[in-house]
């Protein structure tokens, strides 16, 4: 990929650590999801759901 790149005017080098801080942001990312959809799920009455269906 670095040959690839250096055909560029404008070139950066890809280190190691910009893959580590896109899979961290993309796991705090589901993290985040995943919490936010349980509490909703754990704060909501059965009782509303059932009446509803």
């Amino acid at each position: 990929m670095n040959n690839w790149l250096e055909d560029f005017a404008y070139r950066i080098e890809i280190k190691w650590w910009m893959f580590a801080v896109a899979g961290f942001t993309a796991v705090l990312i589901v993290l985040a999801t995943l919490s936010f959809q349980a509490i909703r799920v754990v704060l909501t009455n059965p009782v509303k759901s059932l009446r509803s269906e």
